[in-house]
């Protein structure tokens, strides 16, 4: 699951939870969440190890035929397209950084 989806599926449970919690199992508002987590879901499939130990568990394993992770592309050594370029990092960090250095502007004007 791509980790933008992920989050923002995360951030919707506490409120699905509650609905449900609270008896609204047939509200349009959780049939709408219901349809994101569904959607978000529809790619999730594969195998899970877990190690069980005195109440405790490990995930000692993962693998999906639909894994988005791609060890070629995520190495920092390679050839070509398949290379991490740290330059890239440069132009990302400064995209979001963005939003931070406007805020930070606005509140030098505001106190002059």
């Amino acid at each position: 699951m791509d980790r933008e989806v992920m989050q923002l599926r995360d951030s919707l449970i506490p409120k699905y939870s509650a609905l449900i919690y609270n008896g609204f199992w047939f509200s349009p508002e959780r049939e709408a969440l219901q349809v994101l987590v569904t959607e978000s879901q529809r790619d999730i499939t594969g195998v899970v190890r877990l190690k069980l130990y005195k109440g405790n568990m490990i995930v000692a394993g993962r693998k999906s035929p639909k894994s988005l992770y791609d060890p070629k592309i995520a190495t920092m050594e390679g050839e070509g397209a398949e290379k991490y370029d740290q330059s890239d990092a440069t132009g990302f960090i400064r995209l979001s950084a963005l939003r931070l250095k406007v805020r930070a502007a606005r509140k030098s004007l505001t106190k002059k």
